[in-house]
C-alpha cells in the first residue's frame, strides 16, 4: 500500500509508541489523528512533529473506553478528512496492582475497559467511514502470549487484542481491510520505571529493551504489505520465541 495522502487515527497517541508511530506515518505521508484523553500538551508537541513533516494533523480527545466519546471522536476526523484510511489501536494502560488478591473489580474493569474494550469501540466506529483496502495495527503485547509480572488483568487484555485481532482479519478479509497486530516486549517509555528497564534488559537476549521507533518500524512494515492479515508479529529481542 502507497501510504502517503492516507488518513490516519492513533489512539493513545500522545507518548510512547503512539507518538512514535504517528511521526513515522507522517514521514511517510499519511495525515494523522492524534488521540489522547488527558495529555494534551504531550499531544500538542506531538501534532507539531507530525505537522513539521508537511501533513495535517488533528488532536482528537477522547477516552476510548467510553462509545460516545468515541463516536464524537471518529465523527470530527471525518467531518475534516473525509474517511479513516488506517486505525492504530494502540491506547493502553498498565496496572497499579501486579497480584490476582490485590486486584479490585475497578481496576480489572478500568485496565480491560481500555486496552480491550477500546480498541473494540475505535475498530467499531472506524469501519463505517473504513474504504476497502484499508489497514488495522493493534498494539498487544508479549504478555498477551506468555502472561508476566504485569498481572493477569494486563496479559488478558493483550491475549484479547490478539484475538480480536484473527477475529477481525477473518470478518474483513472481503472487505481487502489487512487487520494485525504487534506484540513487542519491554518498551524505553515512561510508563516503566527506570530500575525496571534495567532488569529487563538485562534478561533480554539481545541485552536492551526496546525503542518506540523500533516499534513504530515494524507497524509501517505491516501497512505498506497488501499480503499480510491476521499475523502478530513479536517483537522482544529474544525473550519469547515461538
Amino acid at each position: 500500500m502507497e501510504l502517503r495522502g492516507l488518513n490516519a487515527i492513533v489512539t493513545g497517541g500522545s507518548r510512547g509508541i503512539g507518538r512514535a508511530v504517528a511521526i513515522a506515518l507522517a514521514e511517510r505521508g499519511v495525515n494523522v489523528g492524534i488521540n489522547f484523553v488527558r495529555r494534551e500538551k504531550e499531544a500538542s508537541r506531538v501534532l507539531k512533529e507530525v505537522e513539521k513533516r508537511g501533513v495535517r494533523g488533528m488532536m482528537l480527545k477522547a477516552d476510548v473506553s467510553d462509545a460516545r466519546s468515541v463516536k464524537m471522536m471518529v465523527r470530527q476526523f471525518v467531518e475534516r478528512f473525509g474517511r479513516v484510511d488506517i486505525l492504530i489501536n494502540n491506547a493502553g494502560v498498565f496496572p497499579k496492582n501486579y497480584r490476582t488478591v490485590d486486584i479490585t473489580d475497578d481496576e480489572w474493569d478500568w485496565l480491560l475497559g481500555i486496552n480491550l474494550r477500546g480498541a473494540f469501540l475505535v475498530t467499531r466506529e472506524v469501519l463505517r467511514y473504513m474504504p476497502d483496502g484499508g489497514k488495522i495495527v493493534n498494539i498487544s503485547s508479549i504478555a498477551g502470549k506468555m502472561g508476566g509480572v504485569a498481572g493477569p488483568h494486563y496479559a488478558a487484555s493483550k491475549a484479547g487484542l490478539i484475538g480480536l485481532t484473527f477475529a477481525l482479519a477473518s470478518e474483513l478479509a472481503g472487505r481487502r481491510i489487512a487487520v494485525n497486530a504487534v506484540a513487542p516486549g519491554p518498551v524505553d517509555t515512561e510508563m516503566i520505571p527506570d530500575e525496571i528497564k534495567e532488569r529487563l534488559a538485562r534478561i533480554t537476549p539481545l541485552g536492551r529493551i526496546a525503542t518506540p521507533e523500533e516499534i513504530a518500524h515494524t507497524v509501517i512494515f505491516l501497512l505498506e504489505n497488501d499480503y499480510i492479515t491476521g499475523e502478530v508479529v513479536d517483537i522482544n529481542g529474544g525473550r519469547y520465541m515461538d
